[in-house]
């Protein structure tokens, strides 16, 4: 089965299968690359490693506290000089019914990303090419923090770089001018025009418009065709087995986005019988 969004498919974020996806995509991008340019090129795939803490409801960044206390208690007729000797005691059991308690467990992530190096005369960082995550949208995590300064480098002109936004959900990073109203978006910075920013606007009813990858003056950009490379990763994980198009998104579609959304299931299943 097909999605039933001509672009990229919301419920792929919902069902908790993006990281799949992101995955997934990398690997795509770093072969529809690596078989276009030119000879003094080479593409290689990175990963930048993380640690988050889960919890059942989701991935999620915590700061680690203690949930017992220890105090120091002074015994009485200490033995040294008449001075207080300390112990430590802890807080009590409280005898009766258990409780539920969440345990923190920390996992290491590596997020992957794709670079291009020119190689002669010698070998060069040209452009950076970032698919973005969940981690790196949630402000004030390690996600965040470590694309963030990954970003500001390139933005100065350290390289090219490639920013694609596939996710609804998250914050967006900060720029001048304010990004467009649309669900996604995939943003260029060219290294000779840094800090402007070229930005197409993309949405989940129409195919994704094709992007320009720089590669160094005076060589020609290649064209980065998306769309086909989504779709293959939706057919290829057979993402439509773990998706049910009948629950609602968070958040939540317009009700002309579900109107919408609601006839394409409608033809879809016609076509089927």
């Amino acid at each position: 089965m097909k999605s039933p969004f001509p672009g990229m498919d919301p419920y792929i974020e919902q069902h908790g299968l993006f990281e799949d996806f992101h995955d997934r995509l990398i690997r795509e991008i770093d072969v529809a690359l690596s078989q276009r340019v030119p000879e003094k090129y080479v593409v290689r795939l990175a990963q930048r490693p993380y640690v988050v803490i889960e919890e059942p409801a989701g991935k999620e960044p915590h700061v680690f506290k203690p949930d017992m206390g220890i105090h120091m208690a002074k015994e009485n007729g200490s033995s040294n000089g008449g001075a207080a000797a300390s112990t430590a005691l802890a807080e009590p059991v409280i005898e009766g019914e258990a409780i539920s308690m969440r345990a923190f467990i920390a996992t290491e992530y590596r997020e992957g990303f794709v670079e291009i190096y020119i190689t002669e005369p010698e070998r060069v960082l040209v452009t950076c090419i970032e698919v973005l995550s969940r981690a790196n949208k949630r402000r004030n995590t390690e996600g965040w923090d470590i694309y963030l300064r990954k970003r500001k480098g390139l933005l100065l002109g350290a390289a090219n770089l490639v920013e694609i936004d596939l996710l609804r959900g998250g914050e967006r990073f900060p720029m001048l001018d304010p990004w467009p109203a649309s669900p996604y978006t995939l943003l260029v910075s060219r290294r000779m025009r840094s800090p402007n920013c070229e930005v197409w606007p993309a949405h989940f009813r129409r195919r994704l418009p094709p992007i320009p990858v720089p590669l160094a003056m005076p060589d020609p950009d290649l064209q980065l065709e998306l769309q086909p490379l989504i779709d293959a990763v939706y057919a290829r994980a057979r993402y439509s087995r773990d998706i049910d198009y009948t629950r609602p998104l968070t958040p939540p579609l317009t009700d002309d986005d579900s109107a919408w959304l609601a006839e394409q299931l409608r033809q879809s299943k016609a076509r089927a019988t």
